[in-house]
């Protein structure tokens, strides 16, 4: 077996899919998952990309439905996370719109991150590093801080924290380590980026974030295929087993290879 077909069976990517099938079934996993746990429902954060806006999607069906099943009221709670002024806020209500969801909640995390970078500084300066906190790292503690609050918002709400990574995502491990990747949950986990985008046609996500460029919306002119230096074309054809460029192929296995224990269990002994 290749390492690409070993890629492929280890993050379960499908050649082909048929959309209504996948959202059937993503959707009752998620049922299947509030019910199991005896929680209130699901909490997304919508960031105004494409991959919160189909998770966001599934997650109001899931929510409806166990709703009209079962007679017990079940929600979702969208929340938004900007950093200060964020530029495609907009974007992150009108997929609250499109999917009529009644629970929304912003939260601003600036001023939590800035006094957290503060006393990283603080640390470094105690170590005889004298410097401010990178922009990579400031971005890190962005992640990590939506996450601590998405947690807090759904331990009193007694919600299932979801998540929007996904196979495209995966392979590279362009996601923060207990940031946006520590979830209860990820219903997108086995679609590629071009999958996905399948799905957000299908869901009627907004017309405004299916056209925008990708981005983690980690710092100022950010996006994911520029930082890469991969297409998520050539990495939705290379997850569906298809040939692409020789030097895309290597360079996207090692960001595979180098990622690993981003996937992988905590080591311990």
């Amino acid at each position: 077996m290749s390492l690409q077909e070993q890629i492929i069976a280890e993050l379960g990517v499908k050649p082909t899919i048929n959309v209504e099938e996948e959202v059937s079934k993503r959707v009752d996993f998620l049922k299947n998952y509030v019910k199991n746990s005896g929680t209130s429902g699901l909490l997304i954060a919508i960031s105004g990309g494409i991959d919160s806006a189909v998770a966001a999607g599934l997650c109001k069906r899931a929510t409806d439905e166990l709703t009209e099943e079962t007679g017990k009221e079940y929600k979702t709670l969208g929340v938004f996370q900007p950093f200060g002024e964020q530029a495609d806020i907009s974007d992150s209500y009108a997929t609250a719109k499109a999917f009529d969801l009644k629970h929304t909640v912003e939260t601003n995390i600036e001023e939590a991150v800035n006094e957290i970078a503060l006393e990283v500084e603080h640390g470094l300066k105690n170590i005889g590093v004298h410097k401010h906190i990178s922009v990579p790292g400031k971005g890190n503690v962005k992640a990590r801080v939506r996450m601590v609050v998405q947690y807090a918002l759904a331990f009193e709400q007694n919600l299932i924290v979801v998540g929007t990574d996904h196979a495209s995502e995966a392979i590279t491990g362009f996601y923060t380590k207990w940031g946006d990747g520590a979830v209860d949950i990820t219903p997108l986990s086995s679609l590629n980026k071009r999958q996905v985008r399948m799905l957000a046609s299908y869901l009627g996500v907004p017309q405004s974030i299916l056209d925008k460029a990708p981005s983690a919306g980690l710092w100022e002119g950010q996006t994911d295929e520029k930082e890469l230096g991969i297409s998520y074309d050539d990495n939705s054809d290379y997850l569906e087993g298809k040939t692409i460029n020789p030097e895309v192929q290597e360079k996207l296995e090692s960001y595979y290879v180098k990622t690993a224990h981003k996937r992988n269990t905590i080591p311990g002994i």
